[in-house]
């Protein structure tokens, strides 16, 4: 009450001065990140990988210049391509004989189809699983441009098989010419037929195909609820298979009614399939078959009690065992297991357990090398590396490490791993991404990328030159050309030129380090401000939260921010902040989310609000909201019931408030499993007789990510709490609702009622 009137007072004696949150105020956010996104600058070439280096232009029509940058740095300008070298027609493409599944790249290419058949033919992508999509005709003697990506597959026929040309994309431009050259090109290379085509699933149970064409049974207890699959992974030498019996997982219905439908009058019932955690789960276990003697061969299940997943299947070059990673539910074990191809027995290669959680979705990786020997990723250092792993003898050395730790594995090239890193130059902020290589024997690393900022990158097509791009949140786009091998740079290319939108009053957010509960450790974060900030006044802060387990959610690259300036600029400070408890730095600054969400890093966060205010007068922690969507909601709420005395107002949109009530998956892995007491007390019901502050819970009504309901038992918790609130239930509204406009609109009202304490949208 006392924190109340407080907030009051400072709220009538700031708008005595001057109003804020006034209808000039809404008018301005909406105008300025209009005109914002208008205003260009950005240096982003359509580069072209020739050679000898790269080229690029700039420019339009009289100004059009074209640059060429040679393999050591040179740069040549000039208004004619060919005077400087440069060739600006597109590469033909070489047919391929047969097509297969496009690559994962994001090389920008744009791909010329040329017709010169005489008949029609019609054209096909090919996505990353092998599917074909209907792209359109190409009529006798047209032509057709797409854009694409390199390593992307495309196809011509006339009909089902009988192709006309296959071509597969490189950057840059190029042409795929379908003639006669391209059809004898394109003949599907004969192949041996896989052991896998001759299993089959009836009636629960594998059968095999014999060559007389008599089917085999090779099980007998296979149930409609227990039931085996086709098994798919067949040993090189095509005498054994691995495959799966999986018992399905229970049906739990989530009913979700439409009240307002758009195309009738009466409200329409929707419902779906949707587990929870607790909830009983499909369960595979592995089937070993003996393809040439019609055998099916027993493993031993209690090495795969309670699985949670089963993936990663490999064979040895021998096929005398196959591999296959265990992941336990409850995600405490994960085991990378080898099954002998002719007992079936278990043995144990890696061994990873946690008294917390392993992050599987975000961290399990491995990369098979030649001899049985793999590439593993692993925290059990306390910091994510990768490890060299010989399957047949355990062997195990460390690759990577130090107090960074791998992001991504890039390329397994050789002898060497290409990686992103984060932390990897200890001077700057422990989430720039950067680029490194390595050594499979753990030395030479070499870091690629240096700047102090964020990367992104690509490499020309050989990988001997490397095109990098960093920004801060502080600091627009650089582009810079490296050696893929050295790092060594180069040459700048260019930068964004950001002077318009600077002079049109757009302030870049500000970078703040603070040490968190602990007093030790380094939380990052940022300041937006108002366009017409001013360091005399003292304004409300509002923080923008987000601290799923997941992953890290301050921004760390340039741009506008929209959702955060549209409450910066009715009179606030708007902060975000990555507190304990989220991911990608040190294994013990995750843990904390342990059976532990209703924590969200709150302690850090407030620790950074009121460092940050020791050297910002303007800063008035005396009046403080929050906001945030999905397990953002569930955070807001959470501020208010657990950290009451700090945070003052808070807009809860779509929340997970009760980890009961939401996905298995995602709160199973923070929580883990059997679900216990701790659930409970994660849960924004059971304390929702705590509430301090004024609270705004939004939801949509067919929210199918986040069950609807776990918003209305929060609701119906706090009524019997009598507790004051505001609700809206948007109809026919998804998750993310809160984000729409009218949501947002009220978002910014209720910010401006609470916490500036004037009408919203007034007049002065």
């Amino acid at each position: 009450m006392l924190r109340a009137l407080s907030v009051l007072f400072v709220c009538l004696l700031a708008n005595a001065v001057t109003c804020q949150g006034s209808a000039v105020d809404y008018l301005r956010a909406t105008d300025l990140l209009a005109k914002w996104s208008r205003l260009g600058g950005a240096f982003k070439p359509d580069v072209h990988w020739v050679s000898d280096g790269l080229w690029y232009a700039t420019g339009r029509g009289d100004s059009r210049e074209f640059v060429h940058v040679a393999r050591d740095g040179t740069v040549r300008r000039g208004r004619d391509a060919k005077r400087i070298g440069i060739d600006d027609k597109p590469k033909r493409l070489a047919p391929r004989k047969n097509w297969s599944a496009s690559s994962n790249s994001r090389r920008a290419s744009t791909l010329t189809f040329e017709n010169r058949l005489k008949r029609k033919v019609r054209l096909f992508w090919v996505d990353r699983r092998r599917n074909v999509r209907a792209f359109g005709e190409i009529a006798p003697g047209k032509k057709l441009t797409q854009s694409t990506f390199a390593g992307h597959t495309w196809i011509a026929d006339y009909s089902r098989n009988d192709l006309v040309g296959v071509f597969v994309a490189e950057a840059g431009k190029c042409q795929a010419v379908f003639d006669e050259e391209s059809r004898g090109a394109a003949q599907q290379v004969p192949h041996r037929e896989d052991a896998s085509q001759r299993l089959v699933a009836r009636d629960h149970d594998v059968w095999l195909l014999q060559e007389d064409g008599k089917r085999q049974q090779l099980t007998t207890d296979g149930t409609a609820e227990d039931g085996y699959r086709v098994p798919p992974h067949v040993s090189p030498n095509q005498e054994r298979a691995l495959g799966f019996r999986v018992r399905k997982a229970e049906q739990r219905m989530v009913h979700r009614v439409e009240s307002s439908p758009r195309d009738q009058l009466q409200p329409k019932l929707h419902s779906r399939n949707y587990l929870k955690p607790g909830d009983r789960i499909a369960r595979p276990l592995p089937a070993l078959f003996d393809l040439k003697n019609g055998k099916h061969i027993p493993v031993d299940a209690a090495k795969f009690d309670n699985a949670w997943a089963i993936n990663h299947v490999h064979w040895s070059a021998d096929s005398s065992e196959v591999y296959c990673v265990f992941n336990q539910r409850g995600h405490q074990h994960l085991r990378l297991y080898a099954i002998d191809a002719t007992s079936g027995k278990v043995r144990t290669v890696i061994d990873e357990h946690s008294e917390t959680f392993i992050d599987y979705s975000q961290k399990t990786w491995l990369h098979w090398l030649e001899g049985d020997k793999l590439l593993w990723a692993s925290e059990r250092d306390g910091w994510n590396h990768i490890y060299h792993v010989n399957a047949k003898t355990g062997a195990t050395r460390q690759v990577t490490k130090g107090n960074w730790l791998v992001r991504k594995v890039e390329r397994v090239d050789g002898k060497q791993i290409w990686f992103t890193a984060l932390g990897l130059h200890p001077d700057q902020d422990p989430y720039h991404a950067h680029l490194a290589r390595i050594d499979f024997d753990g030395n030479n690393l070499t870091p690629l990328t240096e700047s102090d900022g964020y990367h992104e990158w690509q490499f020309s097509p050989d990988r001997a030159l490397l095109l990098a791009r960093w920004s801060r949140v502080d600091h627009p786009w650089v582009t810079e050309l490296r050696n893929a091998v050295t790092g060594k740079l180069l040459v700048e290319l260019g930068r964004d030129d950001r002077s318009a939108l600077l002079a049109a009053g757009f302030l870049p957010p500000e970078r703040f380090v603070a040490k968190g509960r602990d007093g030790k450790t380094d939380i990052h974060g940022i300041l937006i401000k108002p366009s017409n900030f001013d360091p005399k006044r003292r304004y409300p802060v509002i923080e923008d939260i987000y601290a799923g387990p997941h992953s890290h959610f301050v921004p760390k690259r340039w741009g506008i921010g929209r959702r955060q300036r549209k409450v910066a600029e009715l009179g606030f400070v708007v902060v975000r902040i990555d507190g304990m408890g989220t991911n990608w730095r040190s294994r013990a600054f995750h843990d904390v989310c342990w059976r532990n969400l209703k924590d969200s890093g709150f302690p850090d966060r407030i620790a950074w609000m009121r460092e940050a205010a020791v050297t910002r007068n303007y800063m008035d922690l005396e009046r403080v909201g929050i906001f945030g969507g999905s397990a953002g909601g569930q955070s807001t709420l959470a501020a208010l019931l657990h950290f009451g005395d700090f945070y003052d107002v808070g807009v809860s949109d779509c929340g997970c408030h009760d980890n009961r009530m939401d996905k298995t998956w995602w709160n199973e892995a923070w929580l883990g499993w059997p679900v216990g007491p701790w659930y409970a007390d994660n849960s924004n019901v059971t304390h929702a007789g705590k509430l301090q502050g004024q609270l705004l819970l939004t939801v949509g009504e067919l929210d199918t990510n986040v069950d609807p309901a776990s918003t209305m038992q929060v609701v119906d918790a706090l009524i019997r709490a009598d507790k004051d609130f505001d609700l809206v239930v948007v109809p026919g509204g998804q998750h993310g609702v809160g984000e729409g406009s009218y949501l947002v609109r009220r978002r910014q009202d209720f910010f401006v009622r609470h916490l500036l304490g004037v009408s919203p949208r007034h007049h002065d």
